[in-house]
């Protein structure tokens, strides 16, 4: 149930920020349509090249997150015997950034911003490297430039990523960014009236306040569940339940001796007729 919340509010983060992500990304995505000679440029031409590149940016998100989520976890791993408090601290840390990025979404705190300013010195080893993959010409030529571009300073995508972390699993973290990405790719792909309509929708302050709204419930709700999780009761119930797994066990292997004790006795009585 939590893994499905995480990737619902994941593509709605993606789908929200996808006006920024245009923003961010919209000079490239222009690039990419002119990189294609005017004679034959059309949709037939241009939507592989176009797809290509956003299937590239996906793959940097789910890198990203893989390799954060890999890291957290191997943390985890080795302070085993911290493991309460450290699951704690992680579900305290997520269900913060959770809020934190509501905030974002509604516009009613930026703070992320200077997410922005922290990746801003490995994008420049990056960036002369994307330069030299222009013009795209060819769908694979269009992935390599995706997989460098999504490594773009952004403070949405970086503060996702770091909530990704939280989840301390290679595999569900890179799940989060991948579906973060997917939220992205309406805004970026439609075109003509129906962009029109789609980012007057996704740029409503309606649809801003109640989808930031949902998402900072999930972070208060994950802080909640962290406290609950923690408490001596929640600690006692699991002991308890895991006792109960434990006898219940035991006892299902009971009638098999029974049986095998019965068997033994029919076979001894036959021998001695």
């Amino acid at each position: 149930m939590t893994e499905v919340l995480s990737y619902s509010t994941a593509f709605m983060l993606g789908l929200l920020g996808g006006v920024h992500c245009v923003g961010m990304c919209g000079g490239i995505m222009s690039a990419l349509s002119f990189s294609v000679p005017q004679t034959k440029r059309n949709n037939r031409t241009l939507l592989p090249i176009l797809l290509s590149y956003n299937f590239g940016r996906l793959l940097s998100y789910a890198t990203v997150g893989a390799l954060i989520g890999a890291l957290i976890g191997g943390t985890t791993w080795l302070l085993q015997d911290a493991g309460p408090q450290l699951a704690f601290a992680l579900r305290i840390f997520s269900g913060v950034m959770l809020i934190i990025m509501g905030l974002y979404v509604a516009r009613w705190w930026l703070g992320l911003s200077y997410l922005e300013s922290a990746g801003g010195k490995l994008w420049q080893y990056l960036q002369p490297i994307g330069k030299r993959l222009m013009p795209v010409t060819s769908p694979s030529r269009a992935i390599l430039l995706g997989m460098v571009w999504g490594w773009l300073p952004c403070g949405l995508v970086y503060s996702v990523a770091i909530w990704a972390s939280s989840a301390a699993n290679w595999q569900h973290s890179a799940l989060i960014m991948v579906c973060f990405g997917l939220g992205t790719l309406p805004v970026m792909l439609v075109t003509g009236h129906l962009a029109i309509k789609l980012k007057t929708f996704v740029q409503s302050r309606q649809t801003q306040a109640i989808s930031a709204s949902l998402i900072i419930l999930f972070g208060v709700w994950t802080i909640a569940g962290a406290y609950i999780y923690a408490s001596p009761d929640a600690n006692h119930q699991e002991h308890m339940t895991n006792h109960q797994e434990h006898t219940t066990e035991h006892q299902g292997h009971m009638p098999k001796m029974n049986n095998h004790d019965t068997q033994l006795e029919k076979h001894h009585e036959h021998h001695d007729m």
